[in-house]
């Protein structure tokens, strides 16, 4: 089986740090559940919410870059689904100078044979631009994300599709731990 992973929330629990970081920014009492809510659906669509300046969104981004690569941690048991992977892919929002330092951290940038970053120049999810590229230079049979937005792309290629903590309609398979992948997913 091939995978196609999305990163952040998926690989590595990368919220918590992203909100504490963005509150940062935002020297204010915003509640952080508000803060990662939005994060969640989009880093433009909480950018756009508070109402941050294009100053602000260039802080926040050095701060991520700033931050050590331990502080942000692997979701348990998630090596374990990409050991037992054929190929593993990842197509994700976030750069690569941050992904790869982030991955080698724990010793899981060797597990991918190709990473769509960013700086590829992609348009973004929900388009299926990126996914139609790794399937056809890698080929994938399942993606996994913890947003629908990770979903979308690879249901129009006729792909299967898990959702990792999220219960939202659409997915062909849901879990909420890498320890329930193999009981839950099945190709």
């Amino acid at each position: 089986m091939n995978i196609l992973w999305d990163f952040d929330g998926t690989i590595l629990d990368t919220y918590p740090v992203y909100t504490k970081l963005f509150k940062q920014v935002l020297n204010s009492d915003v509640d952080e559940q508000a803060i990662f809510v939005q994060l969640k659906i989009s880093f433009q669509t909480a950018y756009a919410y508070f109402r941050m300046t294009p100053d602000q969104i260039r802080t926040f981004h050095q701060l991520i870059r700033e931050y050590p690569s331990r502080g942000f941690k692997p979701f348990p048991s998630v090596e374990k689904v990409l050991v037992s992977a054929d190929k593993n892919v990842i197509m994700t929002h976030n750069n690569r100078v941050d992904l790869v330092r982030i991955l080698r951290q724990y010793g899981l940038e060797n597990y991918f044979a190709e990473m769509v970053t960013s700086d590829n120049g992609f348009p973004k999810k929900p388009d299926p631009a990126a996914y139609i590229y790794l399937d056809e230079y890698q080929g994938f049979d399942l993606a996994i994300g913890d947003r629908t937005l990770d979903i979308i792309p690879a249901k129009k290629l006729g792909k299967k599709t898990c959702l990792f903590q999220n219960d939202a309609p659409g997915a062909d398979f849901y879990i909420n731990s890498y320890d329930e992948f193999f009981d839950r997913v099945c190709l």
